[in-house]
């Protein structure tokens, strides 16, 4: 039995009422403002956008995604009726004993459905939304795992940092300093070497919702994420790279990060209510592959006015850690 994905959860969200479809917005206006509307209320349904004008039928776009307690506890296996006591209480029993299961590498997956390499590669394929008004572009990378390898240990490390989606093979990647993803980026960089990068635009929530808990240096990311789905995660190694992604994964692409390639990125209107970037450049992503599921979903958590997808579930886990430190 392979793990649950993406698509296990969205068809848990069908069966509970909790998933709207929206056919025919555009990716330029209309997505973006459909879900501002709709995570300005956090008991508003998930929303999937279908049928995005210039873009095969079948290209999702699936956002507001962990903005309502029934469907963090879906995520997670729990009960869906659990209330948000009982959901920090789930979190305060986690931050006890933290299960993991470590990653179990396969052989094959969804996500090699459709594989392209050097001129094949075009992640503009994409329909990524424009998410804000005034974003200096589109932003594939919200709710996403960024995959990193510290060069001198070997330690697998990834997390959410925001992903802006340039040209048919070139990204861009933000991480505050001090972050996890800056400090191996930089190791690579001061031996000279450029930093191999994985980047997964669309899979199980509970694998995203790890990418933005604080682990400390060190901790595999995977291991945790097993631990919550209560199973090990299966793998594939990228074939450039070797960096590990989730085998059931619906987009991922890899690459590498040259000293000094940067680009002008940004700016995207972020968790603090205000615009971030747009008048620095930003470390450049040389993508070398592109892969997809069929008929794939890209999952977003956009940064908006708080309460949002990343500050509401965080709130509820931040208040579990803290009942369970208190104790």
């Amino acid at each position: 039995m392979a793990n649950k994905d993406l698509r296990d959860w969205i068809s848990d969200l069908e069966a509970n009422g909790q998933l709207q479809v929206v056919s025919g917005a555009d990716r330029e206006e209309e997505i973006g403002a459909i879900v501002d509307i709709y995570m300005r209320q956090m008991t508003n349904p998930a929303v999937m956008f279908d049928n995005i004008p210039g873009y095969p039928k079948d290209f999702r776009v699936l956002a507001n995604i962990l903005t309502s307690v029934p469907r963090i506890n879906l995520a997670l296996g729990e009960d869906i009726d659990k209330s948000e006591v009982e959901l920090v209480d789930y979190w305060r029993k986690y931050m006890k004993d933290q299960p993991t299961h470590a990653p179990i590498e396969v052989n094959g997956g969804p996500i090699l459905d459709n594989v392209f390499e050097g001129a094949d590669i075009d992640i503009t394929k994409i329909p990524t939304p424009k998410w804000h008004e005034h974003d200096g572009g589109y932003f594939i990378g919200t709710a996403c795992m960024v995959i990193m390898k510290d060069p001198d240990s070997g330690w697998i490390n990834y997390g959410a940092y925001r992903v802006q989606a340039h040209d048919a093979n070139t990204a861009s990647l933000m991480t505050s300093k001090g972050k996890h993803g800056d400090i191996i980026r930089n190791k690579y960089h001061a031996k000279g070497e450029p930093c191999p990068i994985a980047v997964v635009v669309g899979m199980h929530p509970a694998l995203f919702m790890v990418a933005g808990l604080e682990m400390p240096y060190g901790k595999n990311e995977y291991d945790s994420a097993g631990g919550l789905l209560g199973e090990g995660v299966e793998i594939i190694n990228m074939p450039k790279t070797g960096l590990p992604v989730p085998a059931n994964a619906e987009i991922a692409f890899e690459g590498y990060i040259h000293p000094d390639d940067r680009v002008d990125e940004g700016p995207l209107g972020e968790w603090t209510g205000y615009y971030a970037g747009g008048a620095t450049t930003q470390p450049a992503i040389r993508i070398e592959t592109f892969m997809h599921r069929d008929d794939p979903i890209l999952m977003g958590a956009i940064p908006a006015v708080p309460p949002n997808d990343d500050t509401f579930y965080r709130g509820t886990y931040r208040c579990g850690a803290v009942w369970n430190q208190l104790e």
